[in-house]
């Protein structure tokens, strides 16, 4: 199905239904694993993060909750930043499936430094992590909902929020296409992909969204390849850092 990329697509992704899953649906989150791979999905998250980090001084110590975390693989490239620099990090990963959060268990099964939750994002605990991220999660939201997503993850969040997004673009569109059918025979990741990206952002998305939210310290960058990358601040209390 050809979509018109000028506006968000409005039709829901197989994922978002709850009421089905199992092995297919474990298949798919594995082979998500690899386009995230092919499209480096896991880099506009890591910048984020460093944008936060160096923002409150580099702390030695930093919490992240990843809210809608499939199998959390993006995760894998911020714990190689945080060994590299000697931080002392955790990571909660937080999803609504089962599925979802046995890929993430086995595929984290020898990190300590990760633990999965079935949960979901809209009873985060108030100021549970540093950092709460999410990433190729609100495009599954309409623009309607999106603040109050925002709202949620600023709750749960002592210095921000990151968001790690599609841009939405016929370049992108036609290359998910292309790999969703070339490395996969499963009906999630041939209808979701292009899907997503039919429902990802432009820049007047994020403008609108700001407003919207009522949002002063949210910058947005367009980042490699076709994403964006979204950091909300908080402002930062005596407490709120490590040292």
């Amino acid at each position: 199905m050809f979509y018109n990329l000028r506006v968000r697509a409005s039709a829901a992704e197989l994922m978002d239904d709850f009421s089905s899953g199992g092995e297919e649906l474990r298949e798919a989150l594995r082979e998500l694993r690899l386009l995230n791979r092919l499209f480096v999905a896991a880099a506009p998250t890591l910048y984020g993060v460093k944008q936060l980090w160096k923002a409150v001084g580099k702390p030695k110590r930093l919490t992240i909750t990843d809210v809608g975390a499939g199998s959390g693989d993006v995760n894998l490239r911020v714990l190689q930043w945080a060994s590299m620099q000697g931080v002392d990090l955790a990571i909660t990963l937080v999803d609504m499936t089962e599925e979802a959060c046995a890929e993430a268990r086995l595929f984290f099964r020898d990190e300590p430094r990760v633990h999965v939750i079935r949960g979901d994002l809209f009873v985060l605990p108030e100021g549970g992590a540093d950092i709460v991220t999410g990433t190729q999660l609100l495009h599954h939201f309409a623009e309607e909902e999106l603040p109050h997503v925002i709202a949620s993850m600023l709750r749960g969040a002592r210095l921000g929020v990151v968001v790690n997004d599609i841009h939405r673009h016929w370049i992108a569109w036609t290359a998910v296409w292309l790999a969703t059918r070339i490395i996969s025979s499963n009906r999630y990741i041939r209808n979701d992909g292009p899907l997503s990206v039919a429902k990802g952002f432009r820049s007047q998305d994020w403008k609108r969204l700001k407003q919207a939210a009522g949002i002063n310290q949210m910058m947005y960058s367009w980042r490699p390849l076709f994403r964006y990358t979204v950091v909300i601040g908080k402002p930062v209390s005596n407490s709120s850092g490590r040292s």
